[in-house]
This record gives C-alpha cells, structure tokens and sequence, in this order.
C-alpha cells in the first residue's frame, strides 16, 4: 500500500469539528435480532437519517432478520438487512425475504458472501445472488456490499478486486446504487490507503468505513480476531500502553473518526463519504455516542484525536 502522510498539511480545529459532524449526518450502525426486544431503546437515541443494518448471525434465520428490519422500517428508521449468500436455502427463499423486505418499505441491502461452509444451499458468493436478478425483480434500489481494506483471510486479493469491479459492473447495467461497506480497523491510513488503490483499481463506489463503536478492550480485541482484522489488530495490540488499561477503550471510534476525516480534508478524497459503526453487542451506547456526535456535543481534545463529551 501507498503510505497515506496525514501530518503533512495542518487542520484548524473548528474546521475538523465540523466535517467530523457532517460526515456523521447519514452514518449508519447494526444491530442482531437479538436485539430485537431494545429496539424502541436503541431508535430512541439514534442520530437522524441513521441506517440501522439488521446482521444475520449464526443461529438467527433469514425470515427472523426481514422480521426485525421491517419492525425497523415501520419505526421510521431506514433499514437495511444483511443477505448472506451461504446462509439462503435456495433461490425461492431469497426471492421470498426480499419481496417480504420490499413489502415492507425497505429499499436497500447488504449482500454479503458469508462463512458457512457447506452453504446451506446454492449460493457461495453474493455475486451468485446478484446474478438472479432476485434485487432488481424485488425493487431493491441500493445494496451494500463488503470491503476489505486489510485483506480477507481465505480470498486472494486480486479476487477480491475482481469480485469489486464486477458488482461495480453491475450496479452499471442495472441502475442499482451500490456502496462498498468495510470491516473495521485500527488506524486511520488503512481506510486512507485504500481509497487510493481503489481508484487506482477503476473502482469509484462509495466506501462506508467500518469503525468499531465504543468498546471495551478485551471485548474489541476479541471481535477484531473473529472477524478477521488485519495487521493494524497486530499494531493494536503491540501497544502496550493500552493493553495495560483493559478496562477501557482502545482505539476509540472518536480517535479513528478523527484521524479518517483529517486525512479526507488533506488527501481530498473521492470516495470515503460517511462511517459504519459496528455496534459488537453494544447497540443502545453506540447509538448515544452517535447521536452526540452528529449533534456536535463534543470537543476536540487539544493535541489528541480524542473528544471530550459534553454532559
């Protein structure tokens, strides 16, 4: 990767402030059905015009991930329900959530390839569902679909890119709005470099970047080595000043926000345009912490990337 220099070009503080505060205007964050019993809690303190990703975890079905994303919609919450490849039983099944999804007002998607191994049915990769034509049928206007800025650990890269350019593709033939949606990281340039090689590998989608909501340590470093975080998990937790305070946050969404959007205003970027909070069982404080930032009810630490929330 290209070497992204994010203290090349000063930033005046107010004018940092206030992209951080634009930029978190339209973000988006998830929750699980599990979730489904604090939905109330957790629309009551998201920011306006969030999108709530509804995640399809591994003991949850297709059917319980439409059921919750639709009881999210009728809140007046945009949703969005992920559809996991190798978790769909067939072709009638797809069709079926996502009539169910377009019933009930929603309009957008994650369409994600999944782990399961031996899928649960005919479909191993989210390009097999999008070749259907299931999303255009059902009336699905935008779909998210993964990035992996640190690489994936079971796909080669050049696949990776490859997999980009023809749902780049097909957001062409179809008029369909497709949005790249990250997996989080640890340092800001991963997103920064990024960018950079997706220009530079024709790819001009707009990019979510996952960030890791309020977290603490221990529970972070532990969805970060599931998920399969890359070499800034290895930067992390080499930093021994954090590590020696586990009952607190590392790498903290306002120190990664901050950092992101430095680099967006020095680099000029095209493509970065709002983040994706992973939530990672902490939906209700993620949606506070949202909320106050996309109010502005923060300052910028002097000399730090961290905020100081106001009470």
């Amino acid at each position: 990767m290209t070497e992204a220099n994010t203290a090349a070009v000063p930033v005046d503080g107010a004018e940092l402030k206030r992209r951080i505060v634009e930029v978190m205007r339209g973000a988006s964050t998830e929750v699980t059905t599990h979730d489904d019993g604090i939905l109330p809690e957790i629309v009551r303190e998201l920011p306006p015009d969030c999108t709530v990703y509804v995640a399809h975890t591994p003991k949850a079905t297709l059917d319980d991930v439409i059921r919750v994303a639709a009881r999210i919609q009728s809140m007046g919450v945009r949703a969005c329900p992920h559809i996991v490849a190798r978790r769909i039983e067939s072709e009638q099944a797809l069709r079926n959530a996502l009539r169910a999804a377009r019933d009930a007002g929603i309009e957008t998607i994650l369409a994600l390839a999944g782990d399961r191994d031996p899928p649960a049915g005919p479909f191993r990769s989210s390009l097999e569902v999008l070749a259907t034509g299931a999303t255009v049928d059902a009336g699905i206007k935008s779909i998210g679909v993964a990035g992996h800025p640190e690489g994936h650990k079971q796909v080669e890269t050049p696949v990776l890119w490859e997999a980009l350019r023809e749902k780049q593709a097909f957001a062409e033939r179809t008029g369909t709005q497709v949005r790249i949606v990250t997996q989080f990281a640890f340092e800001p340039e991963v997103f920064l470099n990024w960018e950079a090689e997706l220009r530079s590998n024709g790819i001009n989608l707009p990019v979510y970047f996952g960030l890791a909501g309020p977290t603490p340590l221990t529970k972070l470093i532990k969805y970060a080595m599931a998920c399969g975080v890359g070499a800034s998990l290895n930067a992390l937790m080499k930093n021994t000043s954090l590590l020696g305070h586990v009952t607190g946050t590392a790498a903290t969404p306002d120190e990664m926000l901050t950092g992101i959007v430095r680099g967006m205003i020095q680099r000029d970027t095209k493509l970065l345009v709002k983040p994706h909070f992973f939530a990672l069982g902490g939906a209700v404080a993620t949606a506070r912490w949202m909320r106050a930032v996309a109010a502005g009810e923060f300052d910028l630490k002097p000399n730090s990337d961290k905020f100081v929330m106001r009470a």
